[in-house]
């Protein structure tokens, strides 16, 4: 993986990079769309092409139950079974698992968990969710950690703390182990099979910096998860509940600390609000289920803030959903049509809100890091921050 810092801002702590992973290019800040189960929910692979950057999320826990690592190596790994192209960043489903909260059982070896789907009784521990990441091929692997609710204790926060950081070392001695060792099946897409054989064995490691909402035990974390040999470093356990106040104050406190020369990335924060604050800090990465699950209930992002769809104002509303749009959804299709489609829960529905809330989403990212490259980002920070805030329907 190469990593280079094309430009940084004079006023803050923004960037603008690029990581190259087999030869794949993405520029940063950049924001990952959501494909947990092998797919943008609605989308087929050419169209998330043309809605991102060159990079997806996929979720190992959904993964992992259906339809089983089995089946996906058989394929050829992830990039073959969802003819996916691009890079593929693979979180390690710690969060989903720890969600299950009275269905989890954790210690210093792993989690035991049963299924959300069938109660089956299942078992992570750090060195085989690096194993099961790696054995699909993934570009960028997540470690198992443990995040913590705001209402956690001290002492919670430091057990969670101490067990995170444990299981970071182990995933990185399995991923050095691992990588390169995998067996590989013959690749099945039915397209671009040379690049997908090729970028499949290109596996790299980020490391998670985690601690609650204690500042000491985030700046301990940083030290230690940063003295680590991982290829990139990610800030976990924020968006979990707290205010938006403490969201910020954590973030710049830990992200200040964290080192530069390798991608920061922060998990599961993906509003506009929460993007400009965290790329005003220094934050590369982003990924968040928000604009797509809230797309699918009629929530559209647009150049004149959030527009809920569903509410009866637009009825009539033959107008496009976001006047500066130049996206398929709003070159095609009314608010009054899709808010009937929404209402009435065709698929169609859908589609469009995600077709658009995608297209938004990689628009803002090239408008930020154009505002970097031209000492513009404060102006485009103070414009979106009116924006959003003056005009939040659906929330």
């Amino acid at each position: 993986m190469k990593f280079s810092i094309i430009k940084e801002s004079k006023t803050s702590a923004s960037r603008v990079c690029k990581i190259d992973i087999g030869g794949i290019e993405v520029e940063t800040p950049v924001f990952m769309p959501v494909g947990t189960q092998a797919t943008v929910k609605s989308l087929d692979s050419d169209e998330v092409k043309e809605l991102s950057n060159n990079i997806i999320l996929s979720n190992t826990y959904h993964l992992y139950l259906r339809p089983g690592i089995e089946v996906i190596e058989e394929a050829g790994g992830l990039h073959s079974f969802m003819n996916w192209d691009r890079l593929i960043l693979t979180d390690s489903g710690g969060f989903q698992v720890f969600s299950l909260k009275d269905l989890v059982k954790v210690d210093d070896e792993g989690v035991q968990f049963k299924s959300h789907i069938d109660g089956s009784s299942h078992f992570f521990s750090p060195e085989k969710v690096v194993e099961l990441q790696l054995r699909m091929g993934s570009n960028i692997i997540m470690p198992l950690d443990e995040p913590v609710s705001p209402e956690a204790n001290p002492e919670q926060t430091k057990i969670a703390l101490q067990r995170t950081h444990k299981w970071a070392k182990k995933s990185l001695e399995t991923f050095k182990k691992l990588k390169g060792n995998i067996p590989r099946k013959e690749v099945k897409s039915f397209n671009n099979k040379d690049t997908i054989e090729r970028i499949r064995n290109e596996n790299y490691h980020f490391g998670i910096v985690q601690g609650g909402f204690s500042k000491e035990l985030r700046k301990e974390s940083v030290e230690f998860i940063c003295s680590l040999d991982f290829d990139g470093f990610a800030i976990g356990g924020l968006s979990v509940g707290e205010e938006k106040e403490k969201t910020y104050e954590i973030l710049n406190y830990t992200a200040s600390l964290m080192p530069k020369e390798k991608p920061r990335y922060l998990m599961g924060v993906g509003t506009p609000e929460d993007i400009i604050i965290a790329v005003e800090n220094g934050i590369d990465m982003f990924d968040c289920v928000f604009p797509t699950r809230a797309g699918r209930r009629g929530l559209f992002f647009t150049s004149i803030g959030r527009i809920n769809i569903r509410n009866k104002k637009y009825e009539k509303d033959f107008s496009k959903p976001d006047p500066n749009c130049d996206c398929y959804t709003c070159r095609n299709y009314s608010r009054a049509y899709i808010r009937h489609l929404v209402k009435a829960e065709e698929i169609l529905a859908y589609r469009l809100v995600t077709i658009h809330n995608l297209y938004f989403f990689k628009k803002l990212m090239e408008q930020i890091r154009e505002s970097i490259k031209n000492d513009s980002f404060h102006d485009l920070k103070k414009s979106i921050l009116e924006t959003f805030n003056k005009n939040k329907e659906g929330d």
